[in-house]
């Protein structure tokens, strides 16, 4: 059993008043992680909403319909809870009716209609986590950090999926199966996908653009659909955890470039399996891309993981200047350069330099990454 990172942080939070909210894409381990928060199994209620009959159990009760389903209950786990219609207004009446006296968990698999139905009516109400796959932090501390510098590239190319980790002998079939069966199964019941082919040829396009600014203008030509589906759709596979985007910063220097973006994927295993792609580093003409991903998607979990406030982003100028990451906490900035050949280490462009003089600026390479990604 791999223990994660927020285990403590979402028990230290019970009976406080507030619902927990669990997101996160499916099979990175929530089921799991609620398996380790100590919860008296004779106290809990569990309720798997992809299970009709519990989902109707939330759907459209009273206060009094509520009261007597839980019963005696300390704890109520709703699973995939983005199934319950108003789900948002069932636990506002959940939060309102038990206060500290029941603990009300919530997973869901997406940020889709989860989180639009629970924020609103539960302004106030929630305390929210991500739950990521497994990061470097979290295997480092179940085997050891030199350990997993040994299968740097078995993460490289397979990820960190917690089935691909403690099954390394069929990674390339389990992550053909996420890839092509779960990571997307609530995306494509939602109304805004009227055409499911197209995430296929455009999740196949931003990977290969890994580490590249990315145009919705050439999306647009290149897979044959307008530039609105595909900020529509961009915005959609953001919400269910499979890709994020990094921002272009812009300051103080004219020339810098603005409302640019890269496109990055939460995991290297499943971008890999979407362009079918699993072969060794050596022989393979992306590593650089592969390196720069996982660092940023590792990154991600360490300051989501650590309660690090951080924004983030790439830097950039007209005459194509550069600097892969950004990072700004409470005025502070820090750059980043990510090299997977320690032997290339270049200094910070003078034109950054010279603008942002109180930056720190940092390259990071197999050799020194530890740290950025919170290994101890």
């Amino acid at each position: 059993m791999i223990n994660r990172l927020i285990n403590l942080p979402i028990v230290s939070d019970f009976f406080q008043g507030k619902i927990i909210v669990i997101l996160g894409p499916r099979q990175v381990g929530k089921t799991t992680l609620l398996s380790q928060l100590s919860i008296p199994q004779d106290e809990v209620l569990w309720l798997n909403c992809d299970n009709i009959d519990d989902c109707e159990d939330l759907t459209n009760r009273t206060t009094t319909e509520l009261q007597h389903l839980v019963g005696q209950k300390r704890f109520v786990v709703i699973d995939e809870a983005q199934r319950v219609r108003n789900i948002g207004l069932t636990l506002k009446m959940m939060a309102d009716i038990f206060h500290n006296q029941v603990q009300v968990i919530v997973t869901g698999s997406s940020s889709l209609e989860l989180a639009n139905q629970i924020n609103e009516p539960a302004t106030g109400r929630i305390y929210e986590y991500h739950l990521y796959p497994l990061s470097i932090a979290e295997l480092s501390t179940h085997s050891s950090a030199r350990e997993e510098n040994r299968l740097l590239e078995q993460r490289l190319i397979y990820g960190c999926y917690p089935e691909i980790v403690t099954h390394p002998d069929q990674a390339k079939r389990l992550l053909t199966a996420i890839a092509n069966n779960y990571l997307y199964k609530d995306l494509l019941t939602y109304n805004g996908i009227r055409k499911p082919e197209i995430l296929g040829r455009l999740l196949q396009a931003l990977a290969m653009q890994l580490g590249e600014q990315v145009s919705y203008n050439e999306l647009s030509r290149l897979i044959g659909v307008d530039r609105a589906t595909i900020e529509t759709y961009i915005d959609l596979l953001e919400k269910c955890f499979v890709i994020f985007r990094l921002p272009s910063y812009s300051g103080n220097l004219r020339t810098e470039l603005r409302h640019n973006r890269k496109i990055y994927f939460y995991d290297n295993g499943v971008r890999n399996a979407i362009i079918s792609n699993f072969a060794p580093l050596a022989l393979r003409t992306d590593t650089g891309a592969l390196w720069e991903n996982l660092m940023l998607s590792e990154r991600i979990k360490n300051n989501t993981y650590s309660g690090k406030f951080a924004q983030i982003y790439f830097w950039r100028t007209q005459a194509q200047s550069e600097i892969d990451f950004i990072e700004i906490e409470d005025g502070i900035m820090s750059a980043f350069e990510f090299k997977f050949n320690p032997k290339k280490t270049p200094n910070a462009p003078k034109a950054f330099k010279d603008t942002y003089p109180d930056a720190s600026f940092e390259v990071i390479t197999p050799d020194n990454y530890s740290s950025f990604v919170g290994v101890q």
